[in-house]
């Protein structure tokens, strides 16, 4: 028996350890040999809601249910009567006996909370300002294809507190990784998030740890990531993070810190000499690219768990 099955993924605090773990070997088994689960979802369908832009989301879930065997339907929540003001049960409860899942790319957390009480259908988070649950999924498993492990490895976060911080955190104190970020002081995680993440890492043996000094989380990292500086949301910020931010780019004087063989991710869109330099997110220690294909990976991979009790 599955034991995803029917569950909505939020925030990843839905999940085992064995069950998150599960998600990211099926990934790999998925990727090796796609034939093998091309009808796995034959006749499901998945509905997607967009209310920010997209690109790797929306193209990786798409072709992803159609190489399952399924089918995406595409709204934006502006052409729905969700964009009318129509109350998120209403919309919950009919788009459950229309549709199989849902998947929402969105900015409340709360009203994403709430589709998930309210459905009889599993939700799932394709982004939220708090979460980004699906993007750490591929990340996790690029660095176990890279690493052959996730456990006792050194992640460090460079740069804004924010989603991607989030999902960081939950996720890596779940499998027993060490997170370390670092952002400018008055732009950490949430608190409550950071709680939690010290409260999973007591039960794995992982360390957490917050700094405003990019050298401390960089050092012996197996893996450093940074995101850009002004999410979704925050771009009238743009100017003020950029002077805020400025000692925070991933470089080639902060990645000396880190372990010889460190690997360095990013969940893309970049903004090359921000964030990162060139050399950095285009060298040899760069697996943007093969992070962001992951994504249809291992979205098959949640997508077959919740979809499909096999």
């Amino acid at each position: 028996m599955n034991s995803m099955y029917g569950k909505s993924i939020l925030n990843l605090t839905e999940v085992s350890k064995e069950e998150f773990l599960s998600i990211i070997e099926l990934a790999v088994a998925i990727k090796a040999n796609p034939e093998a689960y091309r009808g796995v979802l034959a006749g499901k369908i998945l509905a997607m809601i967009f209310e920010k832009n997209s690109t790797r989301t929306r193209v990786s879930f798409e072709a992803g249910i159609i190489q399952l065997g399924g089918q995406a339907i595409v709204l934006d929540s502006k052409s729905t009567q969700m964009g009318r003001g129509e109350p998120v049960k209403d919309t919950a409860n009919v788009m459950s006996s229309y549709v199989d899942a849902i998947m929402i790319r969105t900015y409340s957390d709360q009203m994403v909370a709430e589709l998930a009480a309210q459905a009889s259908i599993p939700i799932i988070n394709g982004l939220t300002d708090d979460h980004h649950p699906c993007q750490i999924l591929a990340d996790f498993q690029t660095i176990y294809e890279q690493k052959g492990k996730l456990e006792g490895i050194k992640l460090a976060y460079i740069g804004d507190g924010n989603n991607m911080a989030h999902s960081f955190l939950i996720g890596g104190s779940l499998v027993g990784m060490d997170v370390s970020i670092a952002t400018p002081k008055g732009y950490e995680p949430k608190a409550e998030f950071v709680e939690l993440a010290k409260k999973n890492a007591k039960k794995s043996g992982s360390k957490i740890e917050i700094v405003n000094t990019p050298d401390h989380a960089a050092k012996n990292a197996d893996v450093i990531v940074t995101d850009v500086w002004a999410s979704m949301g925050d771009e009238s910020e743009q100017k003020e993070r950029e002077e805020v931010f400025k000692t925070f780019q991933v470089n080639n004087r902060l990645v000396v810190q880190a372990k010889k063989d460190y690997l360095f991710l990013h969940c893309l869109p970049a903004h090359r000499g921000e964030e990162v330099s060139v050399d950095i997110i285009d060298g040899a220690h760069s697996a943007i690219y093969q992070e962001a294909a992951n994504r249809l990976h291992a979205q098959k991979a949640l997508m077959v768990k919740v979809m499909a009790n096999l």
